[in-house]
């Protein structure tokens, strides 16, 4: 097992700063949950970094609760029950996603909202590179990525109950207000690169072509797979999905192959033919494919977008580790990750100014 899939797979005993009232959620489930039964064995999932995710288990079954996080917290953040919405819609109409049972709004259950969905037992890759899957399999692991996501961006929101999910037009101009307020909020230091990016993604976001559902953090460990195939059973972690520019979401999952290593554990500079993990112009292609497109246009500016966009998620992940309430032991260590990614982004900026 790789050093990522060990730090982040599985399960541990729950952070004391996460605890709850288990008897309360015991019998929020014998209300909610269809065939629920038995005493309650619950664990902290080690991954994630946003909301605090649990495995329950009871009565011979497997489930999985997501909450907010207990404490003060960012305007519109942890949208649980945005997630709820969206996977039960998604799952109704044949996406992968696990089954979902109930959401719960009411804070004096066990402190914070919360949802709970079906456990699907599969695979997760933590690490991009693939180490301990067959090199025969690595292509067709990403492949079905691609697949998925392209199948995701086909939906028609209207036809499918999410209509007035989110504002369909104006996705990217409205994301960088949004998370330059966002990081305004969790700044804990100035970071020259950030301010430039601030000022300067609003007068070059191009013009949207497209409205569909986005994930918006679509990337290999946000999903499951099959235990022994190279088939996506199931897409996790919803929180920033809204109706927006399929565009942002799919060069989201792109920058894999234009970061280097110790960014993300990127693809840039690796040895992808020896690998077999498709390049950058395959995956682009596999996605067109799919998509009826004939090309991306403006990569530059995508990339320089998602970069600050995940620079100001990582610093909110950083600040809330400072209050003491984010979920991922890791997380004190992401407040260095902001400003090499900042400093990054704004390369990106300037090759498409010049």
């Amino acid at each position: 097992m790789s050093q990522l899939d060990d730090t982040f797979s599985g399960t541990k005993d729950v952070a004391d700063a996460l605890r709850f009232n288990e008897d309360a959620l015991a019998d929020w489930m014998s209300d909610n949950v269809e065939g629920h039964s038995g005493t309650l064995s619950i664990r902290q999932f080690k991954g994630g970094q946003s909301n605090p995710t649990y495995k329950i288990e009871a009565g011979g079954n497997s489930y999985v609760l997501r909450r907010k996080p207990p404490g003060k917290l960012l305007p519109s953040a942890h949208a649980v029950d945005r997630e709820f919405r969206v996977m039960k819609a998604l799952g109704e109409n044949g996406f992968p996603v696990p089954r979902m049972h109930g959401l719960c709004e009411d804070p004096d259950v066990i402190g914070t909202a919360f949802y709970v969905m079906d456990f699907v037992d599969g695979r997760i890759f933590w690490d991009p590179y693939l180490p301990d899957v067959e090199a025969a399999q690595r292509a067709a692991i990403y492949d079905a990525m691609n697949e998925t996501l392209a199948s995701l961006h086909a939906f028609d929101p209207a036809r499918i109950g999410l209509g007035d999910y989110g504002k369909p037009d104006a996705y990217i101009p409205r994301q960088i207000a949004r998370w330059s307020k966002q990081y305004k909020a969790s700044e804990t230091r100035a970071i020259p690169a950030m301010d430039r990016l601030i000022a300067w993604l609003p007068e070059a976001a191009p013009e949207q072509d497209r409205s569909s559902i986005v994930h918006g953090d679509f990337r290999l460990d946000n999903m499951i797979f099959h235990p022994a195939e190279p088939k996506v059973i199931a897409v996790l972690d919803w929180e920033l999905s809204t109706l927006g520019d399929p565009l942002a979401d799919f060069t989201y999952q792109l920058m894999q192959w234009r970061t280097p290593k110790e960014m993300r554990n990127g693809f840039l500079g690796a040895d992808l033919a020896a690998l077999n993990i498709p390049n950058e112009a395959a995956y682009v292609d596999a996605y067109c494919r799919r998509t009826g497109r004939d090309n991306l246009p403006k990569l530059d500016f995508y990339f320089a977008y998602n970069l600050f966009r995940l620079a100001a998620i990582v610093q909110g992940v950083y600040h809330r580790s400072t209050l003491g309430n984010a979920s991922n032991a890791k997380a004190k260590e992401y407040g260095a990750m902001v400003e090499p990614m900042a400093d990054y982004a704004w390369t990106f900026a300037e090759r498409m100014d010049g």
